[in-house]
């Protein structure tokens, strides 16, 4: 057998997910995210800092087409066309920031299988970014309509969805098929699910609060202070949370001869899946 061919699965499969058979524990999961975050957070901090200043960018730019930022707010308070030109710049900003994001979830994934990240990964799938493009705005539409209609179904869509870039990237999948497959697995585990989620939430939330609380006093510069280094942790948390919930139910094939942004080795493996890899990518 030739080196370079052999290749082992992580985690889950496939195959096991859609039939639900797999485990959430959430304790468990949610210390080893804590774990992978405490060892390596900078390169998802980094990248998140990246992203936030590319979004402010391209926000600004798209805006100055409308009149620039403020007048774009002033007129969604008031006007149908505002509100439009609102809507459409947060399409265009999606389009642009979400192929970085997906580097992001992606160093979730892999620091699930032990492998070392680096804040230049944002940049290493936007060979599938038209594809996670249009899957993020087809799961945000989806979850928006969940929400519009009544909460709790947009709070489980927001759930079920999760974890649909990661299959785009790296399952090779088109946005439809890892809507469908993302669905169908993980409606089994709504709960422990839920209660994932829901304590990343409430860490939010409670980094959140005091601000809010402090907003009008002296103290308001030490609230945001502790906001800005909760967050330096919570939101690492979030994507290694993510990432080791895609190992667990997903699986995730790694290159054995290889490291870091090579590792992954899925597109032979689930080509099955997904017969037209690229012709959509960017």
């Amino acid at each position: 057998m030739s080196e370079e061919n052999i290749s082992a699965s992580i985690g889950g499969s496939v195959e096991r997910a859609v039939k639900g058979e797999y485990v959430i524990d959430v304790k468990a999961i949610l210390s080893e995210a804590w774990q992978h975050t405490v060892k390596s957070r900078m390169s998802i901090n980094l990248g998140l800092l990246f992203v936030l200043v590319f979004g402010m960018v391209v926000s600004f730019i798209a805006s100055s087409f409308f009149g620039g930022i403020e007048l774009v707010f002033k007129e969604a308070q008031s006007l149908e066309q505002g509100s439009q030109a609102l809507q459409l710049i947060n399409v265009i900003v999606t389009i642009a920031v979400w192929p970085f994001i997906a580097g992001i979830e992606m160093m979730g994934v892999f620091h699930a299988i032990n492998k070392p990240t680096q804040t230049k990964m944002v940049l290493s799938f936007l060979h599938r970014g038209s594809w996670v493009a249009l899957c993020a705005l087809l799961t945000s539409l989806l979850i928006s309509i969940g929400f519009q209609l009544l909460i709790i179904p947009g709070v489980i869509l927001a759930v079920l969805l999760s974890l649909t870039i990661p299959l785009v990237v790296e399952k090779k999948l088109t946005p439809v098929q890892a809507i469908v497959l993302s669905v169908k697995a993980l409606r089994f585990k709504i709960a422990p699910l839920l209660a994932i989620y829901l304590v990343l939430f409430l860490a939010l939330i409670s980094l959140v609060l005091p601000i809010v609380l402090l907003l009008e006093s002296s103290l308001a510069p030490l609230a945001i202070m502790v906001f800005l280094f909760g967050l330096s942790y919570l939101a690492p948390w979030y994507y290694n949370v993510k990432g080791v919930l895609y190992r667990e139910i997903f699986g995730v094939y790694v290159d054995e001869n290889t490291s870091g942004t090579n590792s992954t080795n899925s597109e032979n493996k689930d080509s099955r899946l997904n017969g037209s890899d690229d012709s959509f990518s960017a």
